[in-house]
């Protein structure tokens, strides 16, 4: 303990008088320099320090120059574990970005809304984006990319299906814990909701929706897909009112994308002749308006 402070006092002394080297125990301090590095958080330095010390020499830096060398060597490595957390902490389901979206596949997108959209400024102003198109179009992997872009800005992020998030509250209400589960999805900044409309939802569904909407209203974003219009939310929730109420504030301040287009599931099925449209119809017409794949006759 003396030695400690006998040590500490010393350092004191060395950073605010500059005195010379002989004043402190140099080779005390290289030994305990591997301590002190874990006391500070510096684990990047620490386990890396012989290597970052050799590079620092072998391109001749100053002493100025070889601290910034190994702090941005540190702050490199904790952003690195950053993200690694918070993208796990968001369970997004896959690893989509928007350099690997086929925008060439899906004309009706504007590209230069999505990479907009990439910058997160809604997100920062507590907006929402509304993905609308039918199945295959690509709005989860959008979803995904967008989620993603905005985990690499600092947000936090979580990403669920609409069935996965409203079976929660159902059961939150059921077992008297829904105002944990509603302070759980209001907590992100950025809530992503995939999925909306494919499956039928429980009765008491949109109304335990509406007060999770409500509490995230100009407080935190909403990432939402569905394959059914807007106009067909009524149908969705069963509830005219109620799906007025939850547009109203989904859509005060909002995004709208909506997808028109094949399925990129189908598509490559299709090239290769296994199904092919309808005659008389068109996938690209509107969302919804895709007709059922047809198979082609064996030959």
């Amino acid at each position: 303990m003396a030695r400690n402070k006998q040590l500490a006092t010393a350092t004191v002394r060395t950073a605010s008088s500059f005195p010379a080297a002989e004043a402190v125990d140099i080779a005390q301090l290289v030994e305990d320099l591997d301590g002190m590095l874990s006391r500070l958080r510096l684990g990047a330095i620490r386990e890396q320090l012989d290597g970052l010390l050799e590079e620092a020499a072998r391109r001749q830096l100053n002493l100025r120059e070889a601290l910034a060398w190994l702090c941005a060597a540190e702050v490199a490595s904790k952003e690195q574990r950053r993200l690694a957390m918070a993208m796990t902490i968001a369970h997004f389901p896959f690893v989509r970005t928007l350099e690997g979206f086929e925008f060439d596949a899906q004309p009706s997108i504007d590209p230069a809304k999505i990479r907009d959209l990439a910058t997160c400024r809604w997100v920062a102003n507590g907006d929402n984006v509304v993905l609308l198109g039918p199945p295959g179009v690509g709005k989860t992997h959008l979803e995904v990319a967008l989620g993603r872009e905005a985990v690499s800005r600092g947000y936090t992020v979580q990403f669920t299906t609409a069935m996965e998030l409203l079976g929660s509250l159902v059961k939150g209400q059921q077992q008297g814990n829904l105002e944990m589960r509603l302070a759980q999805y209001s907590k992100p900044k950025l809530l992503v909701v995939d999925e909306l409309g494919y499956l039928p939802l429980e009765p008491q569904a949109g109304h335990l929706f509406f007060q999770l909407i409500s509490r995230r209203y100009e407080q935190g974003s909403v990432l939402i897909s569905s394959n059914r219009p807007v106009e067909e939310w009524d149908e969705v929730f069963g509830d005219q009112v109620v799906a007025a109420a939850i547009l109203d504030r989904l859509l005060h301040h909002s995004h709208v994308v909506t997808i028109r287009g094949d399925s990129y599931r189908l598509r490559e099925k299709r090239r290769s002749g296994l199904f092919r449209p309808q005659a008389g119809g068109s996938s690209s017409s509107g969302i919804g308006a895709a007709a059922p794949p047809t198979p082609a006759k064996e030959a």
